[in-house]
């Protein structure tokens, strides 16, 4: 509670290790995290289940929902390992429609075919030395365009160390844990939750969208 008022609540489902959460607290939301696989590193109430019947069940108890399905299924590295992985985005969405609430889905480029007017974030957007592009489809709500600076600095290749002057890619089996933590501003995680994380600068942007676009619903009301 903030001067008496009650801090809109946020389900952040397929939560993972936290990121996305951690960038709607720091927006101003109070969050609780869902996902089918236990998460002892998630910094906020958690609740082990099945996200998409989750959000179905529970999603218009909540203000906001925001919704990061499983992006292996789209993701290069898995098409090159040829494994198979359940696409979960479009059974995502029609949970998230029957809520009434406003929502966004996350995803990698992989997904772009998939998601419906995206809005791309990149780390250069907030001063991350990394790239990491992630896509966001809203539904209830609309996202500006974000500035997108060059991409000048070189990016090192995929799990090698990082030398001096270069961006870390920070996905798989990737070196520099520590570093990676720092850089992404997630020092809680390990090497797991990193390489699947939403930075946190992204949905501290997000929700600051989010609640501006909560408040003007609330005033028109």
């Amino acid at each position: 509670m903030r001067g008496g008022r009650r801090r809109p609540r946020v389900l952040d489902t397929f939560c993972c290790q936290g990121g996305a959460g951690m960038g709607y607290r720091l927006a101003g939301f109070d969050v609780v995290g869902v996902d089918i696989a236990p998460q002892s590193r998630y910094p906020f109430t958690f609740i082990q289940a099945e996200a998409v019947a989750f959000i179905s069940e529970h999603g218009a108890e909540f203000d906001f929902i925001h919704a990061s399905p499983p992006c292996q299924h789209d993701s290069e590295c898995q098409r090159i390992r040829g494994n198979a992985h359940p696409d979960l985005i479009g059974p995502t969405r029609a949970a998230l429609e029957s809520t009434g609430r406003p929502w966004v889905i996350e995803n990698v480029r992989g997904a772009l075919p998939k998601l419906h007017g995206p809005v791309m974030l990149c780390g250069t957007m907030f001063g991350l030395e990394t790239y990491r592009h992630r896509y966001f489809e809203t539904g209830g709500f609309t996202l500006p365009e974000h500035a997108h600076p060059a991409h000048l600095v070189p990016q090192a290749k995929m799990g090698r160390p990082i030398p001096p002057g270069q961006f870390g890619q920070f996905v798989g089996n990737f070196s520099g844990v520590d570093h990676a933590r720092r850089v992404m501003d997630v020092p809680w995680m390990n090497r797991d939750g990193i390489r699947e994380c939403v930075p946190p600068a992204y949905t501290q942007w997000l929700g600051t969208h989010a609640l501006a676009s909560l408040t003007a619903e609330a005033v028109a009301a």
